[in-house]
């Protein structure tokens, strides 16, 4: 009788249960009615929550942060699996990274809803698509706890902060690295191998009708008929069916105090960003920017739905997606060249149907010059030039394989943390190779995220014996990482690893020379060499600078010399033809 009564109670608690199944699982912002975001800690113990009741969420941690905790990834799969490699078989999978800049919540809080969803059956399950996220990615900036960072920001009650337990802004650091943050979310990148990346935020923009912007990778940039998709049916389609679950969307309005309806211009994603590094994979990316000045709930309902229509594409599109997805990296290889860096393409632009607010300049009654107001008791329509097309500014051939000599152990570990197929020298070998002097550079004068960055680079080339030695790497481009590998190696790439400073002891000469001594040599080498000397006076004579210092001379000199060191300025990645 007490085992029957046992049952029966229990009985009774699992029909309670389903007839209110999500009692027990409402977010922080759900209690708050849409006015608090949850901490790291609430945020962590309700995706544990999940995955303890229901068997198609799986929590785990992936290496560890700058704040000393891990990274954690979140899976939903219906078939309960949560291999990747399994996956990869049958399946796409669509990354979600969250709090990358923690007092930007909004997608946080959307990513809760959109799992439970899932989980509880309050939305369609994908057959195709696993869905994946970071949870917060940015672990130490959500510890980082204010209601004052974001200053124009409308909501939520507390937040995070922007910078990370080292004050670095982690939408700046994909390639270069220098967070423990970043290299887990490498891991986690090449562990997923995402179709669909979205990396939620929030826009400090002008103010507009908006509640959602949206940031997709500059579709020529990613090139070829995946770019072409991502512009012409991927973004469109979201568009639509935002529009159908009224929520108006535009593209992210890339301006500071200035008025959108100017016109404005594409956002350019280079590799540094989230997006930009997901491109150099194939990876069909794009930010969701919603608005500042509108109010919390509103935003993470948009992000939900946003996040929700995406997730219909890729059903609806899979064969198209992972087909073009495929073809990408044959389409590159297949071209000569690669293009590095790009310009705005002027001769083609697009015209938004843009919802504003009147703005005009007015002059400032505290500082006494102008300032820009809105005025949001004049809303209008109206066609806006939206400048979204750019062509390449420089291009390089493409090489066969780079050749990078061991001693550059900072650079192989990224390339092996990113998956790069790489083979070593099994003894000492010389081979012609293209070598790179560095030319021209310009350098920043203030310190941006922990380097002085360099930008404008040239390049002369030459073709060269180089001796190579046993266990020095040969890199073919022959691979699925053949973007990043010319993107990062590339010293003319705007975010290569030259210009993020990997290289910068080849940029200080290490030998010199004693003037006294050096002066009887030169003019030694002067006497025995007449094109040296011809070359010298031609110089003097047109460079009056140059003319005028006598160690400028020695200088140059010494550098047309056997005595100048082959380092100084030689960059130590070598092209194979």
């Amino acid at each position: 009788m007490k085992t029957i009564f046992i049952f029966f109670f229990i009985s009774l608690s699992i029909i309670a249960q389903e007839k209110n199944p999500s009692k027990d699982y409402l977010t922080v912002f759900e209690k708050s009615n849409g006015l608090k975001t949850g901490t790291y800690q609430e945020v962590i113990a309700y995706y544990q929550l999940l995955a303890d009741n229901y068997p198609q969420i799986h929590l785990d941690s992936i290496g560890t942060t700058d704040s000393g905790k891990p990274l954690h990834l979140v899976t939903f799969n219906p078939d309960k699996v949560f291999d990747f490699e399994t996956i990869r078989k049958t399946k796409q999978t669509m990354l979600i990274n969250n709090g990358i800049h923690p007092g930007e919540p909004d997608g946080i809080d959307a990513t809760m809803l959109l799992f439970r969803d899932l989980a509880q059956g309050k939305i369609a399950v994908p057959k195709h698509t696993v869905l994946v996220t970071i949870p917060i990615y940015n672990v130490g900036g959500s510890l980082n706890r204010n209601s004052t960072t974001r200053t124009n920001q409308i909501g939520p009650e507390a937040y995070g902060f922007r910078g990370n337990a080292r004050n670095y802004d982690l939408n700046r650091d994909f390639i270069k690295a220098d967070t423990k943050n970043a290299r887990s979310f490498t891991t986690i990148y090449h562990l997923v191998q995402p179709a669909v990346f979205i990396d939620n935020h929030v826009s400090n923009g002008a103010d507009y009708q908006y509640t959602l912007t949206h940031l997709f990778t500059q579709h020529n940039k990613l090139g070829g008929d995946l770019g072409t998709y991502l512009h012409q049916e991927m973004m469109p389609s979201l568009e639509e069916k935002l529009s159908d679950k009224k929520w108006d969307i535009t593209p992210y309005v890339n301006v500071f105090n200035e008025v959108p309806e100017a016109g404005f211009t594409q956002f350019m994603d280079s590799p540094r960003y989230s997006t930009g590094y997901a491109a150099l994979f194939n990876s069909l990316g794009m930010m969701v920017e919603t608005h500042m000045l509108k109010p919390y709930k509103p935003r993470v309902e948009g992000t939900y739905d946003l996040m929700k229509s995406m997730l219909d594409i890729m059903e609806t599109d899979h064969d198209k997606i992972k087909q073009l997805r495929a073809d990408a990296i044959k389409q590159f290889q297949a071209s000569k060249t690669y293009p590095l860096d790009w310009t705005v393409d002027t001769t083609k632009t697009t015209t938004l149907k843009f919802k504003g607010y009147e703005g005009k300049m007015i002059p400032s009654e505290m500082t006494g010059g102008n300032r820009l107001k809105y005025d949001r008791s004049k809303p209008f329509i109206k066609e806006v030039v939206y400048k979204n097309y750019f062509k390449p500014k420089v291009e390089v051939s493409v090489p066969t394989a780079y050749i990078i000599p061991q001693g550059w152990w900072n650079v192989i570990d990224l390339l092996k943390l990113n998956q790069i197929k790489m083979v070593t020298f099994e003894k000492d070998t010389t081979i012609t190779v293209e070598s790179y002097k560095i030319d021209t550079y310009q350098t920043r004068s203030q310190a941006y995220e922990g380097h002085y960055q360099h930008y404008s680079t040239k390049v002369i080339s030459s073709i060269q014996d180089i001796a190579f030695k046993k266990g020095d790497y040969y890199i073919s481009t022959d691979q699925n990482a053949f973007r990043y590998l010319l993107e990062t190696l590339e010293p003319q790439a705007p975010d290569s690893f030259f210009n993020w400073n990997f290289f910068d002891t080849i940029l200080q000469q290490k030998e010199g020379f004693s003037p006294y001594a050096f002066e009887d040599v030169a003019a030694e080498l002067l006497k025995n060499n007449p094109e040296l000397l011809a070359a010298f006076e031609t110089k003097k004579k047109s460079e009056p600078d140059f003319a005028k210092s006598w160690y400028a001379q020695l200088d140059w000199l010494h550098k047309q010399s056997d005595y100048y060191e082959l380092a100084h300025m030689r960059y130590p990645v070598y092209r194979v033809k």
